[in-house]
C-alpha cells in the first residue's frame, strides 16, 4: 500500500497534458471509459454525500478554438504561464486549460479566452 501513496504523489507533479494522457492510457488498457465511471454514479452502499454546498473552485474549460488560432494560443500561455508549445498543446486537444480556480478568476479567465476568439465555459 505504500505504492499508492507514491503513485498519488506522482500523479499531483503531473501537468493536465500528462493526466490527459493517463487517463487515456488506463482507459485503454483496462477497457473503461472515465466518463462512464463518472455517469454511474456513487457505488452501492457507499455513503450518500452530503448536501450540495455552494461550489467556490471551478475549472476553465476550451470548448472551441475559433479562427484565430493563435490569439487563443497566446492567451491559455498567459494563463496558465505554461510555455508556448504547452499552451498549443492545450488549445489543440480542447478541454480543462485551468483546475481549481476561484469563481472571479475563472470569470476573468473564460472572458480573456472569448476576447480571443474561442468559446470557454466554467464547469
Amino acid at each position: 500500500m505504500a505504492d499508492i501513496a507514491k503513485f498519488i504523489e506522482e500523479i499531483k507533479g503531473m501537468t493536465v497534458m500528462e493526466l490527459n494522457s493517463l487517463v487515456k492510457a488506463i482507459e485503454e488498457e483496462f477497457g473503461v471509459s472515465a466518463a462512464a465511471v463518472v455517469a454511474a454514479g456513487p457505488v452501492a452502499g457507499a455513503e450518500a454525500a452530503p448536501a450540495a454546498e455552494e461550489k467556490t473552485e471551478f475549472n476553465v474549460v476550451l470548448k472551441e478554438i475559433g479562427a484565430e488560432k493563435v490569439k487563443v494560443i497566446k492567451a491559455v500561455k498567459d494563463i496558465t504561464g505554461a510555455g508556448l508549445i504547452e499552451a498549443k498543446g492545450l488549445v489543440e486537444k480542447c478541454g480543462v486549460i485551468k483546475e481549481n480556480v476561484a469563481k472571479e478568476e475563472a470569470e476573468k479567465m473564460v472572458e480573456t479566452l472569448k476576447a480571443a476568439g474561442a468559446t470557454a465555459v466554467l464547469e
